[in-house]
């Protein structure tokens, strides 16, 4: 596919694309990009280890998150009594020194209420019990929390949603509930701060199919002091879920979501006020599996993608680099051959850390040198 560039005007507010479609482009790509041959693309060396593995249990292990901080790393995720987000379901931790040795795992949520194991609605998916979901490590001002939400087991999401946010006690190495971050919100990465100083992150309320994608922007005088801004679109122009988002380098911000209406492509939308407005989603031609992704902004500049392109299936996982933030030209082959998803990606002193599920009952973490992502060379 001939590249085609990315014109931009503003106004008076959101960005807007001439050509919004494009965000895969090279001469390896074909002109439908769901034609690719995802199983032959090329591989990048790799790491790997799995942090915890609940098949034999026949129980739920997904909704991996990573963060480095005071000189470890640390993973978090749902764990639970079957696949998936059923009644009792809890948050797991656990830390390495160096991403590829783990500790034994541990909780880091409570009990839901009245949804443990001699609860009759153990296990079950209804509205009569409680479920943890695992959200993410926030690295606010120097200390490290854990976000988690709450709601009832039925469908996705109970009216009684909130997110919370933990705090660890080193003292005893148990976290405590630090309160509630925000009413009716499942966030989908903990914040990440803009350049006024706020944090911001993605926000579904419990009937986000019909009210949308928001975001939050706020978190700076206390870990509950949020305003809520709306994707207009992200309930009609596709069935959005599970966002992402990075900043361009002119500090535009580029929104990106999975459409639950499996067109089988990914939609993006852009904001020019640090997430006051955003312009409408319109669909790029980047394959989706209607998978969670994970993006990046590197140290260097360049942008990465964590993501299921093949929209026939949750196989392969792979990883897409990009000069710009908006158009990627390249796709490795990571880790493939069976169900795989719910990448995490962060990056650490030269290399990418990847936490995915292995169909959805395993928390598995990669280490992938950048410097060998750079060798590989597409077709």
């Amino acid at each position: 596919m001939k590249f085609l560039p990315l014109l931009f005007a503003t106004l008076g507010g959101p960005i807007l694309a001439a050509e919004p479609s494009i965000m895969l482009s090279g001469s390896w790509v074909p002109e439908n990009t769901q034609e690719i041959e995802f199983a032959s693309l090329p591989r990048v060396p790799s790491e790997h280890v799995i942090i915890n593995d609940v098949h034999a249990a026949k129980g739920v292990n997904q909704h991996n998150y990573l963060a480095h901080h005071d000189g470890q790393f640390w993973a978090m995720w749902s764990d639970g009594p079957g696949v998936e987000d059923r009644v009792g379901q809890r948050v797991k931790f656990a830390t390495s020194a160096n991403g590829l040795k783990w500790s034994t795992p541990m909780f880091l949520t409570p009990i839901p209420p009245n949804s443990g194991p001699d609860s009759p609605h153990y296990g079950t998916r209804t509205e009569k019990g409680m479920r943890w979901i695992s959200r993410g490590f926030w690295q606010r001002e120097g200390e490290l929390l854990a976000l988690a939400s709450l709601d009832e087991a039925a469908g996705f999401f109970g009216p009684s949603l909130e997110l919370h946010a933990f705090r660890l006690d080193k003292a005893s190495g148990e976290w405590r509930d630090a309160g509630m971050v925000f009413d009716d919100t499942i966030n989908n990465f903990p914040p990440m701060k803009l350049r006024t100083g706020d944090w911001m992150m993605s926000r579904r309320q419990h009937d986000y199919k019909t009210t949308g994608v928001h975001f939050l922007v706020g978190g700076v005088k206390s870990l509950g002091d949020w305003q809520s801004f709306p994707v207009l679109g992200s309930a009609s122009e596709l069935k959005a879920e599970e966002p992402d988002w990075w900043i361009l380098p002119d500090n535009t911000l580029a929104a990106v979501f999975r459409d639950n209406r499996r067109s089988g492509f990914l939609y993006r939308a852009f904001s020019k006020d640090d997430g006051r407005t955003w312009s409408a989603p319109q669909k790029t031609n980047f394959p989706d599996a209607t998978s969670k992704i994970s993006g990046l902004r590197l140290r260097d500049g360049r942008y990465v993608l964590v993501s299921n392109p093949n929209p026939k299936k949750r196989d392969p996982l792979t990883l897409s680099i990009s000069d710009d933030g908006l158009v990627f030209t390249k796709m490795l082959y990571l880790v493939g051959g069976r169900h795989i998803d719910y990448p995490h990606v962060i990056e650490h002193e030269g290399s990418l850390f990847i936490a995915f599920a292995g169909g959805k009952q395993s928390v598995e973490v990669l280490k992938v040198k950048l410097s060998d992502v750079d060798a590989v060379k597409m077709p």
